[in-house]
């Protein structure tokens, strides 16, 4: 192979080569396997390696890298991070509210009472029928979450909200406008669970059966 400093070869001189090298690829079958071996092999080489001659010096003259440089260049720069592609969202899992509800229902009746029509009820029987559910599921919340409410003023008391405060604890409700620091009226305390220990479900339980049919022999 010829340096890469050589000359470049005249228009004439490479005007005659094509026409050698088209009849003897033509009527040579070894010659044209031979060239057909060092077009692929000029093929997988680098693209600053593929350049002419020419191009080579001057990019030389220029003062940019030679091929073997340029390659060594890029050799030490650190690879690109892998791109990671975003994790598929799943819905969220429903087995722990479906329990609590089941707890809600053994201790309270509270499934019960809610798809119970009490329409014609009157005022008496749904005071009564309310009652028991209440005493059940409040049971049934105290064994197993402890809850604290949002903010500790009393309900009623004036309060004022700073820049910053968090949306998810505090809902704005009125006539809201502005920004803040907002000044208002504590309507409701709000609720966060600090803590939910539910049952451990044993091997083959169904959360999507809150309560049982019961059958009696």
């Amino acid at each position: 192979m010829a340096d890469l400093h050589d000359p470049p070869l005249p228009w004439s001189t490479r005007l005659w080569f094509a026409f050698a090298c088209f009849f003897r690829v033509l009527f040579d079958p070894q010659f044209a396997e031979r060239a057909w071996q060092a077009r692929e092999a000029v093929a997988a080489l680098p693209p600053a390696e593929r350049a002419e001659p020419r191009q080579l010096e001057r990019d030389r003259a220029g003062g940019a890298p030679a091929a073997p440089e340029a390659a060594a260049a890029a050799a030490r720069e650190p690879a690109p991070a892998p791109v990671t592609a975003p994790a598929p969202q799943t819905a969220p899992a429903v087995s722990s509210a479906l329990q609590l509800l089941s707890l809600l229902q053994r201790e309270g009746r509270l499934v019960d009472f809610l798809e119970q029509d009490i329409a014609s009820f009157g005022d008496a029987d749904v005071g009564v029928a309310a009652r028991m559910v209440h005493e059940g599921c409040r049971k049934a919340l105290r064994s197993h979450a402890k809850l604290a409410p949002v903010r500790r003023e009393d309900e009623g008391a004036k309060v004022t909200l700073e820049a910053g405060y968090n949306p998810s604890e505090i809902k704005l409700i009125g006539n809201v406008s502005g920004t803040a620091p907002y000044r208002g009226v504590l309507r409701h305390r709000g609720w966060r669970a600090d803590d939910v220990s539910l049952p451990t479900p044993v091997a083959g339980h169904d959360a999507s059966i809150i309560a049982p049919a019961e059958v009696e022999l």
